[in-house]
């Protein structure tokens, strides 16, 4: 059993935790993630490491309440007990030979996001970071990311807060402007994913993606997170838990992983719904 040390909301539909794990704060590197059960009898479901305190022995979560496991998740109170919390899992994210680096992040992908920029920041490389979210509203994490940037740039796609638009635009006009960058590391909705990519592939920016599909076991045994990756002229078959969840932006099947991503819409928003009317009765 894993305690919940803290809760905190961070807007109306994402909530922050830090469960008391010390093994796995002792492991976990930014990128990887965590899967977890909140009852004996209960789903499994990934969530990426979104830091950790290795003194405390805890490891900090931050999900989007949006089915009916996070929902129950949600429910917990700080002092109460998850059923299980297995990892670190995955492959940590690549850092050697970084010097300039541009994170991009999107929505709750930002949780995602928060610990890489850390790392980088951590190991002396200059970061450049831009989040986006739809409005004001659903702003997370902008004091965490200025502490850790150079230069931070927030969008918001209503123009309620910072300058309106997506993404893409800022990461535009620097690519345009001369701007140069080892890498970008974007991670957020999978199409906002895609576009960060179509537009940093004529400036020939290498351009790293978080992959997060649907996911049962963790080991690649399963097969529920596997992608399709086009590598030297062939579709080549690779797994999120064990292979990522960091990918090539330029190999990924976007559409693809799209079209898998909304199987489930139907059922989550059933299971969500199911949850809170049980809430509701109690």
């Amino acid at each position: 059993m894993y305690r919940i040390a803290s809760k905190k909301s961070l807007n109306p539909t994402v909530t922050q935790m830090e469960i008391e794990a010390p093994l796995v704060a002792a492991k976990a590197k930014p990128g990887q993630f965590i899967i977890l059960r909140v009852t004996p009898d209960g789903e499994r479901i990934p969530l990426t490491v979104a830091g950790c305190d290795t003194q405390k022995g805890t490891v900090k979560i931050i999900f989007q309440i949006v089915g009916g496991t996070t929902a129950l998740l949600n429910h917990k109170q700080e002092g109460e007990y998850l059923q299980d919390f297995v990892g670190p899992l995955g492959v940590p994210t690549k850092t050697e030979g970084i010097r300039k680096v541009c994170i991009i992040g999107g929505g709750v992908g930002c949780a995602i996001a928060l610990p890489v920029a850390e790392e980088f920041h951590r190991l002396g490389a200059e970061v450049t970071s831009i989040i986006g979210f739809r409005n004001r509203d659903l702003l997370i994490l902008e004091d965490e990311f200025r502490a850790c940037s150079d230069r931070l740039t927030v969008m918001t796609d209503d123009g309620s807060y910072a300058r309106e638009g997506n993404v893409t635009v800022p990461l535009k006009e620097m690519l345009e402007a001369g701007e140069t960058f080892d890498t970008i590391i974007t991670i957020g909705p999978l199409i906002m994913m895609k576009f960060v990519v179509l537009t940093a592939k004529p400036f020939n920016v290498p351009v790293t993606v978080s992959m997060n599909p649907i996911m049962i076991d963790g080991t690649g045994m399963c097969g529920g997170c596997r992608l399709t990756l086009h590598q030297n002229g062939k579709n080549v078959t690779k797994f999120a838990c064990v292979d990522g969840p960091d990918f090539n932006g330029y190999e990924v099947d976007f559409d693809e992983a799209m079209s898998r991503g909304r199987m489930y819409a139907d059922f989550e928003r059933h299971a969500y719904e199911e949850t809170c009317n049980l809430f509701k009765k109690v």
